[in-house]
């Protein structure tokens, strides 16, 4: 496993990375949109566009330098991983071991995060737990709701700045993630790329959000979907998606993204509905502290 056919080599720059690896990341736009995005944003945007800790990228390259595999990690958030053999897999957590890098968790496609989880878990001693799978989705033939809830569509103002900051937070919350540590800076990116799309009712309450990610490599993806609790089962994230999903084809993107939790099948079906079709799984799993080594 020690094998030049398995060194992974590691980065701090996402320039560098993007150098190295993007020509292999645009190949597949849809599986790599995760990579994709967040490294554009961190190109862009610097470090705390995320969190305390710097962020790392690795690759691993054939002996001509073509990348085939690669993963990111933005502390505090999950590893995210390419696909890799398993073979990459137990190489890429001897090299994570070795230098010492805590991790917390780790996602990707399937079959990958499975055999990197496994990987770990056996280099380690880490108690490995599966936590959570998704489902990413292209749009097809955009399909609105057929009774959409009352009210209209538009873009977020810089107005709307405090409502979505507080919506932006409790979405975290509700799926898990980290609390962001900046969430303005998330709000503000968004709102300057005219990323966020309201459902308002007639009186001009906004009741639901639907945000979506920078164009990168012809693919945009779909990242947050909010509503708050007291007003869920009325049709409005419907809406907001479907409107999102409209700006993100009329913006010219090639592709439509978006990932949902598989546990959740309300979200699941009203995405399908929306004409969203299945690409792929992905899965995350969280790892335990590794087990002591030494007498």
């Amino acid at each position: 496993m020690t094998s030049d056919a398995y060194a992974w080599r590691f980065t701090g720059d996402p320039k560098e990375f993007l150098e190295r690896t993007g020509a292999f990341l645009r190949s597949e736009p849809a599986l790599h949109t995760v990579l994709l995005t967040v490294t554009d944003r961190l190109r862009k945007e610097g470090v705390a566009a995320y969190g305390e800790e710097p962020p790392y990228f690795g690759r691993l390259a054939d002996g001509d330098g073509t990348a085939r595999a690669a993963l990111l990690r933005t502390p505090p958030y999950a590893l995210q991983l390419t696909a890799l053999t398993a073979d990459a897999a137990d190489a890429l957590a001897v090299r994570l071991a070795e230098d010492g890098r805590p991790l917390p968790s780790a996602s990707g496609p399937a079959d990958a995060a499975a055999a990197f989880a496994a990987a770990w878990g056996r280099r380690t001693g880490a108690d490995v737990r599966l936590t959570q799978r998704q489902r990413l989705y292209r749009l097809g033939t955009l399909t609105p709701p057929a009774s959409a809830p009352p009210g209209t569509a538009r873009g977020a103002a810089p107005e709307d700045r405090d409502l979505i900051t507080r919506w932006f937070t409790s979405f975290c919350e509700d799926i898990g993630d980290p609390a962001p540590r900046h969430p303005e800076h998330w709000v503000e990116s968004r709102l300057g790329q005219g990323g966020i799309t309201l459902w308002e009712t007639p009186e001009g309450t906004p009741v639901s959000m639907a945000a979506a990610a920078p164009e990168v490599a012809g693919q945009i993806r779909v990242t947050t979907v909010y509503t708050p609790a007291p007003l869920r089962g009325r049709g409005y994230a419907g809406a907001a998606t479907a409107a999102a999903s409209r700006a993100a084809l009329d913006s010219g993107a090639a592709e439509v993204l978006l990932f949902t939790d598989l546990a959740n099948p309300t979200s699941n079906g009203l995405y399908q509905r929306l004409g969203y079709r299945a690409v792929t799984d992905f899965a995350m799993y969280e790892f335990g502290d590794p087990a002591p080594t030494g007498g």
